[in-house]
């Protein structure tokens, strides 16, 4: 094992050009690759060993191209995120990094907007998704999963939890912020009917564009509650104002967060090739601890994952 300083895959902003990868080791930071003009640290040790049997499962294609090409939004803590002195950080940097060696081939990331990444696929600007992405049978129409990690969504509120809130039901007759295009905001949706059904008023979803505009809203009392991933709202909670602005609603009978689903990375259905490959990377990473001590690092242990799991929502 060896502690990685900088990435050894290359990283661009959108529309930029690619930069090459960086190989491990100490140093500047003047040549570290970046996104958006922010460098971007990988924070976990893992060994730098290819895994042949993997490596041979990659497409053709791929192989020609000489990286795999991935979507990713930022800020989407922990998944990544902004850390010190602006650097990027997370559990996805530190995944495509351990990915990338395990696969023996550059990755190239890209930013891109969450709602926009799907037809990016279609468009073969890019070949994954890793952006904390619910699996669900409704995008496994379109895409597959090689699943991260099995989490539910929680609600988060205002230290104190004013409101009294401690169900879904709670959220009938109030407002409510989420991030645009995600489960969460067809589940708050689809709940307005339920709130209705039971004699209560509907809920004033506001679907915002980024997940920090949605906590903005609960920051600024434009809301009561804010919903979104269990990972994400934990970090949110235990980070904003150094812990003194929000609460996560508990629910002992849901420790995972409410309807835990899998989350994972994405691609199109038809890249079957891609998709072995990348899932035997993720059993090597899971076989010689590095997948679990990723999680371990960013405070997501307790959502880690037996097995390389593909579209595990369906199957």
């Amino acid at each position: 094992m060896k502690h990685i300083t900088r990435p050894i895959f290359a990283l661009v902003a959108v529309g930029a050009l690619a930069l090459t990868g960086c190989s491990s080791g100490s140093g500047g930071d003047s040549d570290e690759p970046s996104i958006g003009g922010f460098p971007m640290t990988v924070t976990t040790e893992f060994s730098t060993q290819t895994d042949q049997a993997a490596a041979d499962l990659l497409p053709q294609d791929v192989v020609d191209r000489g990286k795999i090409r991935i979507a990713m939004a930022v800020p989407y803590p922990p998944f990544v995120l902004y850390g010190d002195d602006d650097k990027i950080i997370g559990v996805d940097v530190d995944m495509v990094a351990a990915l990338s060696a395990k696969l023996g081939i550059p990755f190239e990331v890209n930013q891109q907007p969450f709602e926009s990444v799907i037809p990016s696929l279609q468009s073969d600007r890019h070949d994954i998704i890793m952006m904390g992405m619910n699996d669900s049978k409704e995008r496994q129409q379109t895409l597959s999963f090689v699943e991260e990690i099995n989490a539910g969504f929680a609600i988060v509120v205002e230290k104190g939890n004013p409101g009294n809130i401690t169900t879904l039901m709670d959220l009938c007759g109030r407002s409510v912020s989420t991030q645009k295009s995600t489960v969460q905001a067809k589940l708050l949706e689809d709940l307005k009917a339920d709130c209705v059904a039971a004699g209560s008023e509907g809920i004033d979803v506001q679907v915002l564009p980024v997940a920090q505009d949605a906590q903005t809203a609960l920051r600024a009392g434009r809301v009561e509650a804010y919903v979104v991933d269990a990972p994400v709202a934990a970090f949110t909670v235990a980070t904003a104002g150094d812990g003194e602005y929000f609460e996560m609603v508990a629910d002992p009978e849901n420790p995972q967060g409410f309807n835990p689903m899998y989350t994972g990375l994405a691609l199109l259905k038809d890249r079957t090739e891609l998709t072995d490959a990348l899932q035997a990377a993720m059993q090597s990473l899971m076989d010689d601890g590095t997948y679990q001590s990723i999680l371990d690092t960013h405070g997501m242990g307790s959502l880690a994952l037996d097995e390389a799991l593909v579209n595990a929502a369906t199957n």
